[in-house]
């Protein structure tokens, strides 16, 4: 079939009927199947940012200066937009399952090439393809998951998934501890070994994904409702077996006229034509927290060296870490009872003003003081950016979900993502060269705390209200039968 020829015209209740699924242990398979690939990401970063003094020195390391630790970084990031963009695509023509298998096995050989590093430019190629993986990773997972998970614990779910990177940071932090301690191990082996030690988890999570089920709602709309109701069947028998509790009827429908795939122009359309508003929102959202994540995180533990004489960066990266988690876990559920206008508002604008002040006032920090105020700024922006990932992933119609996550990954993350690490670490090697303090690097924390309020902002005026709600009805399908009222420019309340 042509792209987006009709195929056959459905009537369905399988959104419905997943809605109204109570939580279970089948949830949790969901859960950890899938999300875990965020504690991979943390892991990756922090090992990267720990490990910027065994990686600079030429006998034990590949000779990296500061501005080289800020290039690994930005070429991570570059990987990581191109495999969005690349993987996001397919997804959504070849469906969920297949993708999160494969990205998440383009990570696991990337990462396994970069610990036989033996020159920067391996090292750099191989930290681009692990982006490109965990990209790729990024589109599949969050639309798998809000699409399996019922409206009432989305917001949650999402959120806490998404902060679940900085799990994989604290472990990352506190596993570079014993490997870049001469003491322990030959230093030349330390850095190596965390990347092979990353590729492991990577396998362990890629067992319990193969039990996780392509979406169903994917499935009717290119043409296969039959394998998406013997899906839905499935989970149905499993969730009431779990609970002990027999599931309630439905009656909500949805007529929907199937297509093999869906051709990128009418993506496109979809995108800029139908929902500016919302496309203009999810950019702010993702351009400040790129920005704020990359531009620091890659990039703290050459301040806390360069600056303030830490030795022992994982520590402190430890306990970052572990405050930015608590932030989703604690500020996630506030996003389906308060909703999400209102959190995303002032998570960004809390997490922006606090972190403006900061720089107002660096010199005056120690490597204790700092990461406490690091701590306290990210307590805020990590469930303000893992939110950013749930808006993207929630207010754009099923058959583009995966590449509109994609697409403002990409470009929202090119932007402050790669911008940030290069412009940290120069300025960074701009204030050692030059034997200035700390309070040269200022500019980097302007810089991100502009973009974090105007984010904010933007999500006061542009926010959706999808707290409690159906996918469907907050961006019907393209090729639901009665497209009415998606035109964000009326005034109907889907669109609020």
């Amino acid at each position: 079939m042509s792209s987006g020829v009709e195929t056959g015209r459905i009537t369905t209740d399988i959104p419905a009927r997943l809605d109204r699924l109570p939580w279970s242990r089948w949830h949790w398979l969901v859960v950890i199947g899938l999300g875990t690939v965020w504690i991979l990401d943390g892991l990756e970063v922090t090992i990267v940012g720990s490990m910027s003094d065994a990686l600079a020195d030429p006998k034990t390391g590949l000779g990296l200066d500061s501005f080289d630790v800020g290039f690994a970084g930005a070429i991570y990031v570059a990987g990581a937009c191109i495999g969005a963009l690349f993987f996001g695509q397919l997804t959504d023509r070849f469906g969920r399952k297949k993708l999160f298998l494969i990205t998440l096995g383009v990570y696991t050989v990337a990462t396994v090439l970069t610990a036989f590093s033996m020159n920067p430019t391996w090292y750099f190629a191989c930290r681009f393809l692990t982006g490109a993986g965990i990209g790729g990773e990024y589109a599949a997972i969050n639309s798998a998951i809000d699409e399996l998970i019922p409206a009432k614990y989305r917001g949650r779910v999402d959120v806490s998934i998404n902060g679940s990177f900085w799990v994989g940071a604290a472990g990352g932090a506190l596993l570079t501890i014993p490997l870049l301690d001469p003491t322990v191990i030959d230093q030349a082996w330390g850095w190596r070994l965390a990347f092979g030690l990353g590729a492991i988890l990577a396998v362990g999570i890629l067992l319990v994904r193969r039990n996780v089920p392509e979406s169903p709602r994917w499935l009717f709309i290119h043409g296969r409702e039959t394998d998406g109701e013997e899906i839905v069947r499935g989970i149905e028998s499993r969730v009431a077996g779990e609970t002990g509790k027999e599931l309630p009827a439905v009656s909500e429908t949805i007529t929907i006229r199937q297509r093999r795939t869906i051709g990128l122009p009418l993506i496109a359309k979809t995108v800029f034509t139908m929902y500016p508003r919302r496309t203009v929102l999810c950019l702010s959202l993702f351009i400040g927290q790129a920005f704020l994540y990359n531009a620091f995180f890659f990039t703290y533990g050459d301040t806390l060296g360069e600056f303030m004489g830490v030795t022992q960066v994982g520590y402190y990266i430890a306990v970052f870490a572990v405050s930015n988690f608590l932030g989703a876990i604690i500020l996630g559920p506030l996003f389906d009872t308060i909703g999400r206008v209102r959190m995303l508002t002032a998570t960004y604008v809390i997490s922006g003003v606090l972190l403006g002040i900061t720089g107002l006032t660096l010199d005056s920090y120690t490597a204790v003081t700092l990461t406490l105020m690091g701590c306290i700024i990210f307590f805020f922006a990590s469930a303000g950016a893992s939110a950013a990932y749930l808006t993207a992933s929630e207010v754009f119609p099923m058959e583009t979900r995966a590449l509109c996550i994609a697409f403002f990954y990409a470009v929202g993350t090119a932007a402050g993502g790669i911008a940030g690490p290069l412009l940290f670490g120069k300025l960074i090697q701009l204030a050692v060269d030059g034997g200035e303090g700390i309070s040269a690097i200022a500019l980097g924390y302007y810089i991100g705390a502009v973009l974090m309020i105007a984010g904010g902002i933007v999500a006061a005026f542009l926010g959706i209200k999808a707290e409690g709600r159906s996918l469907e009805s907050i961006a019907r399908p393209l090729t639901a039968e009665d497209d009415a009222g998606e035109d964000e420019r009326r005034t109907s309340p889907q669109t609020v």
